[in-house]
């Protein structure tokens, strides 16, 4: 499909991680300006008003969702920035639609049914449903590139899962972690990962000049982290916590080797599977990133320390849960699933 032709839509703009989907989609320069969908019932509604930084800019009127106007407006691909249960509601027509989607929620990132009930799903057609949950490519690139070329449904990771599993996927494939001793994930997230619609959490005089864990062996994500990687439950202990600021992700795993190691093995199983020149950064043994080196970009960078004695590792990895974690991701899926550059709108 030549660019000319391809057209994207978004539904749920409105949101942060939409609003920062909209903002790249309409810097990529394959891309027509997308089509942004509301709910609402009422018209004239735009963008701008809900994020003045954009006025100046041109118009960016919001419209009434309707398969029809799809249609009509000849749009190819469709992004969900949406909450699970209504991605859950809208993939099945869309995908019979003939429409790709790269949906943002969580509504089909879990094969396993068990991993899935956190989120209590009641499906319509429940068989149609089940099929979708198998199709659906869990949207990392870096570990799935080559199903998501072909995809129909790409299901963008968690923001957390997002930051685990890059390095622990790479470590756990390379058979240097001693997964039966566990694997402890320590992971903090700035305010925007909850979302736009304000809650006692969130509210500046909670969330400021705190540290809170929230979400204590139950956090969504969790069967994420635990299919990608190939863990077991029993295996894995992870423990969210809230910053006090906007965006950003730094997450610290602490794992048990098999053997002694040294450095070098450790990066050569990190550069095995990420090299250079992806959206994964790797920091050389015993420099750490930062969550403010990645921000408003969409790299996920790695660092880690080995004990002395070799047997003890300690990972850190930091993303924007805007970007890598969310909208950046979504991008760059868009961009496998149409053999562009994967920096393409991004950099």
């Amino acid at each position: 499909m030549s660019a000319a032709r391809l057209k994207a839509a978004i539904m749920g703009a409105t949101g942060y991680a939409g609003f920062e989907l909209t903002r790249l989609l309409l810097r990529h320069q394959k891309l027509a300006a997308p089509l942004l969908l509301t709910r609402s019932e009422g018209s004239g509604e735009a963008l701008e008003s809900t994020y003045p930084e954009l006025m100046g800019k041109g118009s960016f009127p919001l419209e009434p969702f309707s398969w029809k106007l799809l249609k009509s407006r000849g749009v190819n691909v469709l992004f969900l920035a949406t909450p699970h249960e209504l991605s859950r509601e809208l993939v099945p027509e869309a995908i019979a639609q003939g429409l790709r989607v790269i949906d943002l929620s969580g509504a089909w990132r879990l094969k396993s049914a068990a991993n899935r009930a956190v989120y209590g799903f009641v499906d319509d057609d429940p068989e149609a449903a089940a099929k979708l949950d198998q199709s659906a490519v869990y949207g990392m690139p870096e570990l799935h590139r080559d199903e998501i070329r072909g995809a129909a449904l790409v299901a963008n990771p968690g923001c957390y899962a997002t930051s685990v599993i890059v390095p622990l996927a790479a470590l756990i494939r390379a058979g240097l972690i001693d997964t039966a001793h566990g694997v402890v994930c320590d992971c903090k997230s700035g305010v925007s990962g909850a979302g736009r619609k304000p809650t006692q959490k969130t509210h500046f005089v909670e969330a400021a000049d705190n540290l809170s864990a929230y979400s204590v062996f139950g956090h969504r994500h969790t069967g994420e982290i635990l299919e990608q990687a190939g863990l077991d439950a029993e295996q894995l202990i992870f423990t969210p916590h809230l910053l006090p600021i906007p965006r950003g992700i730094l997450s610290t795993i602490y794992v048990k080797l098999r053997h002694a190691c040294g450095a070098d093995e450790i990066e050569a199983a990190l550069s095995e599977c990420y090299g250079k020149g992806g959206w994964v950064r790797l920091f050389p043994h015993g420099s750490l990133p930062q969550i403010r080196y990645s921000l408003r970009t969409n790299y996920c960078d790695v660092g880690y320390q080995l004990a002395p004695d070799g047997r003890r590792l300690i990972v850190v990895s930091c993303l924007d849960n805007l970007m890598k974690g969310a909208a950046g991701q979504a991008l760059q899926n868009l961009n496998v699933m149409f053999g562009w550059s994967e920096k393409e709108g991004l950099e």
